[in-house]
């Protein structure tokens, strides 16, 4: 059976959920500036509820580093026979792939064999790491929206077009509250509001929150008003965090869902995973120290791959030095995090200092409206 392609119809694939995200903004700036255009759409939930079909929730099974996308070709090989069947069948108008390159420039392949215009929403950080992956996005590309002001001019050292239309968290981000630290004369006994965010993939989860819940711990014995909030994705149920504990968890500390930013908004500083909760939190000027683990394999293969100094998406931003402690690997200890918390409970001007550089760090990044602005640079791109 021939089955009759759909006019204006754009395939849209995401792999995680930042990626689900970002695409599920996209795709409703694509309607609005073209109401006649139907989404195809191969992601998470937020794309599903947007798309007008949806092919294939990737966003749950995503994986990350170097050894954990191994384990997923089976499936991957599989859904990418899928995409092929589509292309085929369905000819979209375009194909618009959003970060998570692994899968995605797999995908890119398949539509440049098919003559099927590709766009890049959210370009992966090949900038980091395995720089060659820029020469292959710019043949597999006829666009690429990437979300830092620098990225452009390195994409163009390898032959691609990219532009900057702002970072597209500003979509989704309120406006940073005002936050003064000095006023606090009594800082021992202040009721400090600590954040704690051990990170969105299983592996980050498994291997942060207990550290964090420690070095909660230890800062109680200086500051005992303390109260932390462990920031928890809504799709996992208290149980995953509370077993990590390996304890019966402390008054203090509660397990917080916060889709909108308000509450994450109104802590004082945060034990943050490295990843897009640092540049959230710096867009929120909330204070922090960025920490990470990960499996001894990918960690040895990541020293060897990684060409930038930081991990951090706040310290790579930063024009000239860092604004937030790092600890990485063997350092993310609870002593090493409780005494950088609390040599920043003791310093209030240290606190409002790092809030105003943050702040400044989120006006380099441009202005709301950025998928409305892809979208009317994706359409009219198109009609040429």
């Amino acid at each position: 059976m021939t089955i009759t392609p759909i006019t204006k119809n754009l395939l849209i694939v995401a792999g995680d959920v930042s990626g689900d995200l970002h695409a599920s903004n996209l795709i409703k700036a694509l309607k609005a500036k073209d109401p006649e255009v139907k989404i195809t759409a191969i992601g998470g939930k937020l794309m599903e509820k947007e798309a007008d079909t949806f092919l294939f929730d990737l966003a749950s099974k995503g994986a990350s580093g170097f050894v954990e996308p191994l384990k997923k070709m089976p499936m991957w090989i599989k859904l990418l026979s899928m995409i092929r069947q589509y292309m085929e069948t369905q000819n979209p108008m375009a194909l618009i792939v959003v970060d998570f390159y692994g899968f995605n420039h797999q995908v890119l392949g398949l539509a440049a064999h098919r003559n099927i215009p590709a766009y890049y929403y959210v370009t992966p950080q090949v900038w980091a790491s395995r720089q060659y992956r820029a020469k292959r996005l710019a043949a597999l590309t006829r666009k690429m929206f990437v979300i830092y002001p620098f990225e452009p001019a390195f994409h163009q050292k390898f032959g691609g077009e990219a532009v900057f239309l702002g970072n597209p968290l500003l979509d989704i981000m309120p406006d940073a509250p005002a936050k003064t630290f000095t006023h606090i004369q009594d800082t021992k006994n202040h009721p400090w509001k600590l954040g704690l965010l051990p990170g969105s993939r299983m592996g980050e989860i498994t291997r942060l929150t207990p550290v964090f819940y420690q070095a909660f711990k230890k800062v109680l014995k200086t500051f005992p008003n303390t109260q932390a909030y462990l920031f928890a994705l809504p799709s996992l149920p208290d149980k995953v965090f509370l077993d990590l504990l390996g304890e019966k968890p402390h008054p203090h500390f509660h397990i917080v869902r916060d889709e909108h930013y308000a509450q994450r908004a109104q802590m004082d500083y945060l034990l943050c995973c490295s990843g897009t909760a640092t540049l959230e939190s710096a867009l929120l000027g909330v204070p922090m120290l960025v920490a990470y683990k990960l499996s001894w394999p990918t960690y040895k293969i990541a020293k060897m791959v990684i060409k930038v100094s930081y991990i951090s998406l706040v310290n790579l931003l930063a024009k000239e030095k860092p604004l937030v402690k790092e600890f990485i690997q063997q350092d993310a200890t609870a002593q090493a995090l409780a005494a950088e918390t609390a040599a920043m409970f003791q310093n209030p001007q240290k606190l409002e200092d790092m809030h105003k550089k943050l702040l400044e760090l989120r006006a380099s990044l441009g202005e709301k409206g950025v998928a409305l602005r892809a979208a009317e640079n994706i359409l009219e791109d198109l009609k040429k």
